[in-house]
This record gives structure tokens, sequence and C-alpha cells, in this order.
């Protein structure tokens, strides 16, 4: 088991997060952004950014080799048109993505959008993680959490 705290400050101990997540045993801020048989979006469950989105596979794997043809096919459409909307509906310009296979969550992406208050901690990968921080740390107010779920909701509506 391990222990991750959420935005919210509240701790949960899981064996595998996205696990948690998909099979709705951990609801996430704002609800569900997109859910199909393969794949299922949301709001990161441990940084409030208004339009930070995770797409976690439903099936428990690691690596994208390891998607099938079907996943691979759905995967990709996911990407751009969560991306479209995050930038129609939000407005968001910039977006990093982040993916990694040594996690302990299985396979997701991080759509993680690039904002002005980001650039003090500088303008390249090695920014995400004090940025991630400093959302959970400093932006976990309520006019920032009501403005978080305002964006899912444009999403959710975009999406669906």
């Amino acid at each position: 088991m391990r222990r991750i705290q959420l935005a919210n400050g509240t701790t949960v101990e899981v064996e595998c997060l996205s696990c948690a997540l998909t099979a709705g045993l951990i609801e996430p801020t704002g609800g569900v952004i997109y859910e199909d048989e393969f794949f299922h979006a949301h709001q990161d469950v441990a940084y409030p950014i208004p339009g930070l989105v995770i797409l976690a596979s439903k099936r428990h794997f690691y690596c994208m080799d390891e998607l099938t043809e079907d996943e691979s096919n759905r995967y990709m459409k996911l990407v751009r048109k969560i991306r479209d909307a995050q930038r129609k509906e939000l407005g968001i310009e910039y977006v990093y993505y982040f993916y990694n296979e040594d996690t302990t969550h299985h396979f997701h992406l991080w759509m993680v959008p690039r904002y002005e208050w980001m650039k003090p901690f500088g303008n390249s990968v090695e920014s995400l993680r004090p940025a991630l921080l400093h959302s959970r740390n400093a932006m976990n107010d309520e006019t920032n959490i009501k403005h978080v779920i305002e964006c899912i909701e444009k999403l959710r509506r975009a999406l669906n």
C-alpha cells in the first residue's frame, strides 16, 4: 500500500492510485471528465491546477508498447481531443505532456497547462515538480478550487 496526499489534504492508502480512480473507489475533484471502455480522464487529485488532465488507462499496465491496437488508436484521438478542448474552452496556450513508465501508478499521461505563474519555477520539465507542489501548498483555496471545478465542467461538456 502507498500513502498519497490529495489536493484537499486527505491522505489515502492504495496499491495503485490509477486503479482506484478508474474503478470509482476515489472520486477525483469535480468528478470524471471523460470515460470510455479504455480510458478515464480526470483532474489530477493531488494538484489543483485548472485544466490539468490525467488520462489513465482502465486496464492495469505500465508501458506504451503494451497498448492494444484499439487502445492505441483511441488514446491518440483522446489526447488530441482533450488538448483541443484545453485550448478552445480554457484558453490554454501551452501544455507539458508527462508520461513515465517507472511509476507506482499504471499507464497515464499528465497534460499540465503552462501558466504565467509557473515562470519563476523555470522553463523546462524541471520546473514541473516545484510548480505542482506550489499549487498544492499555495493554491488550495476556495477561489482556485472553484475555478478548477469550472474548468472541469467546461472540459466535460466539450468532451462528451
